[in-house]
């Protein structure tokens, strides 16, 4: 089974590194400096920010299908972010690094069903949710925080 991982746009987020503080407080963000550890996984680029860089941590809402199933959470993105456009079945070493909640949604946004996977293992997680015949896409969590890390499709 082929997939792809998509990340963020940027769009949506790039006027929010113009802000000053007090307007990113209004926006609910916060302006964050990476302090080395491989704990600020941004969604756009798809990799851990290094050291001094800047960020955003914000709320962003990432399943949006009106169901019991919507969701938001905290999301990081990166000042020098690039959106990441993974080749078909290229799995991010963002991705492998961390235990992993999949999520199987259907066409209307109701869950299918879930695993937990390492991301060594998650070729194998992907192919099993999409076994499932009513699995439209997934969402990828990382598990630990349980926050959002992005979507796949079948390719």
């Amino acid at each position: 089974m082929s997939f792809r991982i998509h990340a963020l746009p940027l769009e949506p987020f790039a006027p929010l590194f113009a802000l000053f503080d007090d307007a990113l407080h209004a926006h609910g963000a916060r302006r964050v400096v990476a302090d080395g550890r491989p704990v600020y996984p941004c969604r756009v680029s798809l990799q851990d920010a290094t050291e001094g860089e800047r960020l955003v941590l914000l709320h962003h809402q990432h399943q949006s299908a009106d169901t019991p199933y919507r969701a938001a959470g905290p999301i990081y993105v990166r000042e020098a972010a690039v959106v990441a456009t993974p080749d078909v079945d290229e799995v991010p070493q963002l991705l492998r690094r961390r235990l992993l909640s999949l999520r199987a949604y259907d066409a209307r946004g109701m869950m299918v069903w879930a695993d937990v996977r390492p991301g060594e293992e998650l070729e194998a997680g992907i192919a099993e949710l999409f076994a499932i015949d009513r699995t439209e896409y997934l969402h990828l969590h990382y598990a630990k925080p349980g926050c959002y890390a992005c979507r796949v499709t079948r390719a």
